[in-house]
């Protein structure tokens, strides 16, 4: 009898990146070929990997080859690793790659779940007696990172240069991210916007956010609303957890407060993230949220758990919501056993919680 071809099969751009990327990346790939392969043959995947990236930087003075973004703009999704290494700067690394992708496929929205898994023990002591469970939705096109500004002044010697970073909001940046949490949360069992802003000290940028949040949240009269300053937000992240569902803020504070939900969690190691071009007219993709962790890479004691995340969220944005959800059930069985990898307090080394993940997935 002749193989049973896939019903569908999904082209992914692999970019493993620098450090632990490489090896997170290629443990995000077994799990979803294990899926697969007992999907009875309802779908697969394509891998195509590039090899960007720091090292390539120092052979070719580029993070990534100039054709890049043409050669990676059909594919269904992107799935990538890390990025950084110390012989390279950091600013230098970010903006040649991962931000070069992001903002040239207007990878607007960058949902980073925070989740509890059994088994870990968090330092919050009310993980052990509530269900804690919500995601930061960042804006992610513009906001502090939109890269404008410069340094000047150099030439008048020493101690005189200037540097101006200059963040850009736009009311359709603003409204577009905002809707975009107000339909997440009406999804979500507790139907509720945090909206982060800064807006008592800067009154231009912080004070268009909080009017553009006023007007979306009208037009959501069944989500609760609410519009809260950064610091106080950090606090509730800590102090008031319960209360949150979705909460909606720019780049640079979702950035900090979503770092702060993971180390929460457990670790930066378990924390997943999605960066989505929500009209689909380029591929959306797909990333733990920990670096390239030079420190042990190599080694073969990197958390598979963030990246593993990361490939369920992909499952959701291909249309295949029951895969995604067996690979969460997956992770949480595996942590539940007390399989964790070192930053979590544990011995078990990557390839030990994949095997553990894909023993979990139904045959």
């Amino acid at each position: 009898m002749a193989a049973k071809h896939p019903a569908r099969t999904f082209r992914i751009a692999v970019i493993p990146g620098d450090g632990v990327g490489r090896e997170v990346t290629a443990a995000g790939r077994a799990v979803l070929d294990a899926l697969a392969g007992a999907s009875g043959g309802a779908f697969a995947f394509d891998w195509t990997e590039f090899g960007w990236g720091c090292d390539y930087y120092l052979r070719t003075g580029r993070m990534m080859d100039p054709g890049g973004l043409e050669a990676l703009k059909d594919f269904d999704a992107i799935y990538f690793g890390a990025v950084g290494w110390p012989s390279v700067p950091d600013h230098v690394s970010l903006w040649g790659l991962r931000l070069n992708i992001c903002q040239n496929f207007d990878q607007w929205a960058n949902v980073r779940p925070v989740r509890f898994h059994p088994g870990v023990v968090s330092p919050l002591r009310k993980a052990d007696e509530a269900t804690l469970d919500w995601v930061v939705v960042r804006e992610n096109s513009e906001g502090e990172y939109v890269g404008a500004g410069g340094r000047n002044l150099s030439g008048r010697g020493p101690g005189s240069e200037v540097a101006v970073q200059t963040a850009l909001f736009t009311e359709r940046g603003c409204e577009r991210i905002m809707r975009f949490a107000f339909d997440l949360a009406r999804t979500r069992p507790h139907k509720k916007v945090s909206s982060v802003t800064k807006s008592n000290a800067q009154q231009f940028g912080m004070v268009l956010w909080d009017e553009a949040f006023a007007r979306v949240a009208a037009d959501y009269p069944d989500v609760e609303s609410e519009s809260v300053l950064v610091d106080a937000m950090a606090a509730r992240f800590v102090l008031r957890p319960e209360d949150l569902s979705v909460v909606v803020a720019s780049n640079l504070h979702a950035d900090i407060l979503s770092d702060l939900g993971s180390a929460l969690a457990g670790s930066l190691g378990v924390a997943a993230s999605a960066n989505l071009n929500p009209g689909r007219g380029f591929p959306s993709m797909f990333e733990p949220v920990h670096g390239s962790a030079p420190d042990i890479a190599g080694r073969g004691v990197a958390n598979p758990v963030g990246a593993i995340g990361s490939a369920a969220l992909m499952l959701d944005h291909l249309g295949l919501p029951a895969p995604a959800r067996q690979v969460r059930a997956a992770i949480d069985a595996t942590t539940a056993r007390g399989l964790l990898t070192p930053d979590l307090g544990g011995t078990a080394t990557t390839d030990q919680v994949v095997a553990a993940v894909t023993a979990a997935l139904p045959s």
